[in-house]
């Protein structure tokens, strides 16, 4: 005997009734859906541009909104399963221990989110200022939730991670516009201080990158072993051009220098005989005789 079609042993009379007493809750899902993402549509422009006025970096309000989305339609995904008869408790449990678990495994991701929030918060810097981060210079081109990005002189981009970036001594170059300059210079002990400064401050007086207010200095700054150390203070506008500003005014001190006639020594080493032995004195030819011998 062969067995009846599937669509005969189906009461359809039953079908087209559960399906019209469940239509009102399937329309009610689909508008309460419809409601929250109309809602998100009509409300994230007005919370970007809040967020802007708070002066939030734009990479943290892409994130906020981000975030502030996913709320809302999560929230308006678990009324309307609600409407359908689905148990959201027993699933949010469900969920709750998934999340749990994925917390633990990646713990170091979650630890450098985190941080990501700091630093959004924060603000020790901000895109495109020039920083040194974990000993690297460069200038800020990215920062995420989970690291920052910092490109170097020689285009090398260093990928840090934000934990390591809160953790650790960070230097801000850019942070206040001014920046100063801080060159040091050794000249010979034979020669004038006050005439090597006056040599510099000239060349920074004609340098066009150097700043009027604060002017330039020069200090002496060691006495050491074959020379006399001068620190050169001078002050740029722009931190983007520290290394490029130094290299520059580096050379043509050093150039100045070298018209003036003022002696920047290479390292040396002074030797000093106090007494000769008579044997060796003997085998050198010279008379038995104390005497003090300076070599140089």
């Amino acid at each position: 005997m062969r067995p009846k079609p599937i669509w005969d042993r189906l009461n359809v009379e039953l079908l087209v009734t559960q399906f019209v007493a469940w239509l009102p809750s399937l329309l009610a899902s689909v508008l309460i859906l419809f409601f929250f993402w109309l809602w998100f549509r009509l409300t994230h422009k007005t919370l970007r541009r809040l967020l802007h006025r708070a002066g939030l970096e734009e990479a943290f309000i892409g994130m906020l909104v981000g975030v502030y989305r996913f709320t809302i339609l999560a929230i308006g995904i678990i009324m309307a399963a609600s409407q359908l008869g689905i148990n959201i408790g027993a699933a949010l449990a469900g969920l709750g221990v998934l999340g749990l678990t994925i917390g633990f495994a990646a713990k170091d991701s979650l630890s450098n989110i985190m941080a990501g929030f700091l630093i959004f918060w924060d603000k020790p810097f901000h895109v495109d200022e020039w920083v040194t981060l974990a000993d690297h210079y460069g200038r800020v081109a990215e920062i995420t939730m989970r690291t920052t990005r910092v490109q170097t002189r020689d285009n090398k981009w260093v990928i840090i991670p934000n934990a390591t970036v809160i953790d650790q001594i960070m230097i801000n170059h850019s942070a206040h516009g001014k920046t100063r300059l801080q060159i040091p210079i050794g000249i010979g002990y034979g020669e004038d201080v006050a005439s090597a400064r006056a040599v510099i401050l000239d060349v920074c007086a004609h340098a066009d990158y150097i700043l009027k207010d604060p002017g330039p200095a020069v200090v002496l700054n060691d006495l050491a072993a074959s020379t006399v150390d001068l620190l050169v203070f001078a002050w740029i506008a722009d931190a983007a051009n520290e290394k490029p500003h130094f290299f520059a005014l580096l050379e043509a001190i050093k150039a100045a220098l070298d018209k003036a006639g003022i002696e920047i020594p290479w390292p040396q080493l002074d030797l000093r005989v106090r007494s000769i032995s008579h044997e060796v004195l003997a085998q050198m030819g010279v008379p038995e005789r104390r005497s003090e011998i300076t070599a140089r």
